[in-house]
């Protein structure tokens, strides 16, 4: 790989940095990632380096020990391109002036763009035109946002080449001297257009393209040779398509006779997993053990109400069954863990230099962190992203129904269970607004790289009753403009149906009242969203809709409404690629329709609801 010519990445600690390096393979390019404040000045001056992307990041230019790099990058005569803080960085060290924009941008945006500009070349007129604007193309063409500072005058020598309608310099150029700036993020597949901008500065840079997923395995393979040596690997498996291609890949180089497989059962599970996953795993020929830990798992939780610690929880118990079992079987130094971890469950937890904690996930506890950093871990799949470990389990030859079985998080339905440490009611006063309700629940989202920890509000009300207004899109839209311009709001509702006999869905927006109930995680309420994931799975496969969504997780939320039934449901449905940017799934309102009827059976379910919010402001998960 050291003889390929490359593009540089310099992180700075944005979610997406792994996520340009992926999608600049995707086009044959290698990508290596730095860290900007680390990489050497030898390293950039090889000739094979062809080109620099600069990354986003969580913080402001102007945060003490905001992440820098070496402005001799921009003497260098090689292409560069800044993304998100990486295009504020660039005119910021260049003499131009950043600031905080009036508006925060998170999620969805329209850029109008200038075709002039070789990032933009090739790229089709939108249909809608824009007779104000002023530039060449009068379509503009929609982009992923996710910034709250922004470039508010050009460092010299370049020139506007993009705008949206909160955000003048969302794209500049300096055509002398061959840099590039734009606020969006291309690499994420909801920014139309964005893998051939991206495309295009691949080819302004003149680089030769000739890296394949084909030869990342061959030298994962050697990887995993040197690095496991004579030892024998136990992975956690959990039926998912990483665990299941991690599996594959590590028999496949060391044997079957050396690889074992452990299931768990937290009792966090889906309706049927256990059996699913026994004989999908059999079925490939490895050798997997089963462990029913369900009590230990839930007593472990019980009086648990805060996400982190669940995590925490959960990572630690799996620990814990590894440590017995390994005791048990005599299973010590001469046996390494393996885990199916991909990139995102590291960028999320805080996993590289300058990047921010979004949630802890269970295969990044800080004892497995310890693990990993004493060389006792495994991770085959550790920089690839879920589009490329799908692409690697059909080149392992793995079948369909496995490469492309919907996601299922590692802590099962344990992050899918909101629990509440205190009793909270408010009347209709309390919770009414111009025009949503926000409620007294909390979820995290990542909003400007960063995590937040904030409220959903109902956008709309009893939209089953009138399928001509039922529009997700639009609602999309309109979660994201409620979460730019509302600080204590993360997500957005749409009320689908409830068991409340009065009518709930008025044209005022009204409940009588709201109430959040204090609990925690249980085997009954454990019970019941096994039921409600089942109904929306059945329905799915069904209605030939299971491909239709890349994920459908449902969520189970202590809160009830009007003091009828005893918690609700949220429904979110997910268009993805990656996990690292998102879509809500548009199925049709019949789907729907079915869905909700079958859950509302239930008379202790208070409330069904659409979760429309893309991915940022909301993450994928509640928790």
């Amino acid at each position: 790989m050291l003889d390929h010519e490359k593009i540089i990445i310099l992180d700075f600690g944005g979610q997406y940095a792994h996520l340009i390096a992926s999608r600049i393979r995707r086009v044959n390019v290698l990508a290596e990632i730095y860290n900007p404040d680390e990489i050497s000045l030898e390293i950039l001056q090889d000739p094979k380096v062809k080109g620099i992307i600069l990354s986003g990041g969580p913080q402001s230019v102007f945060d003490d020990g905001s992440p820098k790099c070496d402005d001799v990058i921009f003497e260098l005569e090689k292409p560069v391109l800044g993304i998100c803080y990486g295009h504020q960085y660039l005119n910021h060290s260049l003499g131009g002036e950043v600031k905080q924009g009036e508006v925060h941008e998170f999620g969805m945006a329209e850029l109008g763009f200038d075709l002039g500009c070789p990032l933009f070349l090739g790229i089709e007129e939108r249909r809608r035109k824009r007779e104000e604007s002023d530039f060449k193309s009068h379509s503009p063409m929609t982009v992923w946002m996710s910034h709250g500072d922004e470039v508010v005058k050009l460092a010299k020598g370049f020139e506007s080449c993009g705008s949206t309608s909160d955000c003048a310099n969302a794209a500049v150029w300096n055509k002398d001297r061959n840099l590039y700036g734009i606020q969006f993020h291309p690499e994420v597949t909801h920014s139309e257009y964005g893998a051939q901008i991206l495309g295009n500065f691949v080819n302004i840079c003149e680089v030769q393209a000739d890296w394949t997923m084909e030869a990342f395995l061959e030298e994962e393979k050697d990887i995993l040779k040197e690095k496991i040596g004579d030892k024998n690997v136990l992975l956690f498996v959990s039926g998912g398509v990483d665990s299941t291609v991690a599996f594959t890949l590590l028999s496949e180089v060391l044997g079957t006779g050396r690889v074992r497989g452990l299931f768990i059962d937290t009792g966090l599970l889906r309706e049927g997993e256990v059996e699913f996953v026994e004989k999908s795993i059999k079925d490939i020929g490895a050798h997997l053990t089963i462990l029913n830990e369900s009590e230990r798992f839930l007593k472990n939780l019980e009086g648990v109400y805060e996400p982190e610690k669940k995590r925490e929880i959960i990572g630690n118990s799996f620990i814990d069954v590894q440590r017995d079992y390994f005791s048990t079987h005599d299973l010590h130094d001469e046996w390494i863990l393996g885990q199916g971890t991909i990139y995102p469950d590291t960028i999320e937890t805080g996993g590289t230099k300058n990047s921010a904690t979004i949630k802890t996930h269970h295969n990044r506890v800080p004892e497995i962190q310890k693990m990993i950093d004493e060389g006792k871990v495994v991770e085959p799949l550790a920089q690839l992203y879920k589009d490329e470990v799908r692409q690697l389990g059909e080149l392992l030859g793995l079948p369909e129904h496995l490469v492309w079985r919907h996601p299922f998080p590692g802590p099962g339905l344990g992050v899918r269970i909101l629990c509440s440490s205190v009793e909270m009611y408010c009347n209709a006063s309390q919770i009414e607004q111009e025009k949503h309700v926000i409620l007294p629940i909390r979820s995290v989202g990542v909003q400007g790289d960063y995590r937040t920890y904030r409220h959903p509000a109902i956008i709309d009300f009893n939209v089953l009753g009138n399928q001509s207004g039922f529009d997700i899109a639009k609602w999309e839209y309109e979660a994201t403009d409620l979460i730019n311009r509302n600080s204590e709001v993360n997500r957005a509702l749409v009320l689908l149906g409830s068991n409340l006999n009065n009518n709930v869905g008025s044209q005022n927006f009204l409940f009588s009242s709201v109430s959040v109930q204090k609990c925690y995680i249980t085997s009954e309420r454990i019970r019941r969203l096994q039921v409600v994931d089942h109904i929306v799975t059945k329905t799915l496969e069904e209605m030939n809709l299971y491909e239709s969504v890349w994920q459908f997780p449902v969520v189970l939320v202590p809160i009830l409404f009007n003091d009828q039934g005893r918690e609700s449901i949220i429904l979110r449905p997910i268009d993805s690629v990656d996990a690292m940017s998102a879509r809500v799934g548009e199925l049709p309102f019949l789907f729907f329709e079915k869905v909700v009827t079958e859950i509302l059976k239930d008379e202790e379910v208070s409330a069904v609801f659409l979760d429309v919010t893309s991915k940022p402001p909301g993450t994928i998960e509640w928790e």
